[in-house]
């Protein structure tokens, strides 16, 4: 018997590799639609999955790409606007990605979105989110949401670079007072989830959450004690923290974090008010992984833009 197939866009960039590893542990055939192949980190997952193009101007391609898969696993998104791609591009090319599904028979969806998304959220990157959420709902292709709050993981970006922030600046720059809460969720969990998500009949939207909350402040402090190193903390108001952080993107010749970004987390988005679904322990995993965090910067800019 012929195993299922199963789609993730973007199974070799951060979230869908590890929805990929998590299907192809139980035994699916995995074609991911990507642009971006042969990124370090993934040689297992280069070995294993078929590649097809994501091409979202072709979308008679795209629909062949998916013809005869099962369920599609959709990451795709971008976190802030560059070199002509933004929000609303990618709005638009998501819509164009569920059409070519629809045409491919696709069984379900399941659409990684983030904690929080509202239609009249005054942050573009909520507000896109949400958008892209009611363009699977109205597909009329069966579909799951999954929601998840701060991903950690192997290949993270933003505790990755808190990490290397800690290890060799001599003071770390704080929004405000740190005093905001998140609720860090391993991506494992978040594949978990997912994967769980996309075996139920039903709809659903889901958050994908971690097992303990804490105030930003607190996450820093943990990674510190990871890393074993703890500069001064400086707080700032947002509107002296941005021409810092730009000052440090300028010297790593990368967008470290929008204003958006550090908005969002001031204001708790990413939190969850239902009950936690994922259960690895933040601190947990820096207890395995504190010797090598942030020993090198993780640029998103070379990561997705950069060839």
């Amino acid at each position: 018997m012929e195993s299922r197939v199963d789609v993730v866009t973007g199974g070799f960039s951060y979230t869908g590799k590890f929805i990929a590893r998590r299907l192809l542990a139980d035994g699916r055939r995995i074609r991911t639609l990507t642009n971006h192949t042969n990124r370090p980190g993934t040689e297992d997952l280069q070995a294993e999955l078929e590649v097809e193009p994501l091409q979202f101007a072709d979308r008679k391609r795209l629909a062949i790409a998916l013809r005869g898969a099962n369920t599609l696993y959709n990451t795709y998104w971008v976190r802030f606007p560059h070199a002509g791609l933004d929000f609303d591009r990618a709005v638009a090319n998501t819509g164009v990605l569920m059409q070519a599904a629809v045409e491919a028979g696709i069984r379900k969806v399941v659409h990684i979105s983030v904690s929080n998304p509202s239609l009249d959220s005054p942050f573009p990157y909520y507000a896109g989110k949400a958008r892209t959420e009611a363009i699977v709902k109205e597909s009329g292709l069966p579909w799951a949401i999954v929601r998840p709050t701060l991903v950690f993981g192997a290949g993270d970006i933003l505790i990755n670079n808190i990490a290397w922030a800690l290890r060799r600046m001599p003071l770390f720059g704080m929004p405000g007072l740190g005093e905001y809460r998140v609720q860090p969720v391993a991506a494992e969990d978040v594949a978990e989830i997912a994967v769980s998500a996309g075996s139920h009949e039903e709809d659903m939207t889901v958050d994908a959450a971690g097992p303990e909350t804490v105030t930003f402040a607190e996450l820093v402090d943990q990674i510190s004690i990871a890393v074993h190193r703890r500069p001064r903390f400086v707080y700032l108001t947002p509107g002296l923290f941005m021409p810092a952080i730009k000052l440090v993107g300028l010297l790593v010749r990368d967008t470290v974090l929008t204003r958006e970004e550090i908005d969002g987390l001031m204001t708790e988005l990413l939190v969850s008010a239902e009950k936690p679904l994922g259960t690895l322990r933040f601190d947990d995993w820096l207890l395995q992984h504190g010797e090598t965090l942030g020993l090198q910067y993780s640029s998103e800019l070379d990561r997705h833009f950069r060839r």
